[in-house]
């Protein structure tokens, strides 16, 4: 079983920061392209951040997180980051790191995320 562990949540006031690191076991964030996804509460699961392949660099981006959010990733350590800059209240949610083998005949895997509260 693959597991991904998210960590670096936690409660920020806004205009505040925080890195989330989510490491995968062996190779997989070298294999896979990975992807940031959160969960507003309430609201459905939704693609923050993400690489377009597992061997590029291009990376998307959610309109409402440019030029706040930085995907990264360290294939040497098999940790993928999430760098978040001036937060927002409605960036509060659950977010998740997502391995995507961009095939319908390869499984996905999912983190166990971690909770962001933006709040004063």
């Amino acid at each position: 079983q693959v597991q991904l562990v998210e960590s670096g949540g936690g409660l920020v006031q806004p205009g505040g920061s925080l890195r989330l690191s989510c490491v995968g076991p062996g190779n997989i964030v070298s294999a896979y392209a990975m992807a940031w996804y959160r969960q507003p509460p309430g609201l459905q699961r939704e693609v923050v951040a993400s690489f377009t392949s597992n061997t590029g660099s291009e990376t998307r981006y959610a309109d409402s997180v440019k030029g706040r959010f930085t995907i990264s990733r360290d294939k040497a350590k098999d940790t993928l980051y999430l760098q978040m800059d001036n937060l927002k209240p409605e960036d509060t949610g659950v977010y998740y790191c997502y391995a995507d083998p961009q095939s319908s005949f390869i499984k996905g895997y999912w983190g166990q995320g971690t909770r962001v509260t933006v709040s004063s």
